[in-house]
């Protein structure tokens, strides 16, 4: 697989009813392997520009999957384009330590990533209502 991702990626994926957006916590080198470790976001968008929009304040986006660690067969299961970059904070990571700590298995499946929140708007559903 000949993906350039790195830490802090923010990566844009194609569904059937919109966009979703994955986020690269690490990337590990194991041999002629990578092991990717991923974050999922529950929004989904009409289109890049909605999401590209929706990542000038990630900190109004929903985690869905805080962790997943996929091989390469099954992240290129996943065909996804970078957007951006931003660093990889802390509280980020949390889920990711847990995984080292308990021994830390990894999938060779296709990601679930199938966000169960629509974002036609670019909001994030939580502002007040009159």
């Amino acid at each position: 697989m000949d993906q350039t991702f790195n830490p802090g990626d923010d990566l844009i994926f194609q569904l059937e009813s919109g966009f979703g957006l994955l986020r690269v916590l690490a990337v590990e080198q194991t041999g002629s392997d990578r092991i990717w470790h991923l974050m999922a976001y529950e929004e989904l968008f009409p289109d890049v520009e909605a999401a590209e929009l929706a990542l000038t304040q990630p900190e109004r986006l929903h985690v869905r999957t805080a962790h997943m660690a996929l091989t390469d067969r099954a992240f290129e299961r996943t065909p996804a384009a970078r957007l951006g970059n931003r660093p990889v904070i802390s509280e980020e990571l949390a889920a990711y330590r847990r995984w080292g700590d308990d021994g830390g298995d990894v999938s060779d499946s296709a990601p679930n990533v199938g966000p169960a929140v629509e974002n036609s708007s670019g909001s994030d559903g939580n502002e007040e209502q009159d």
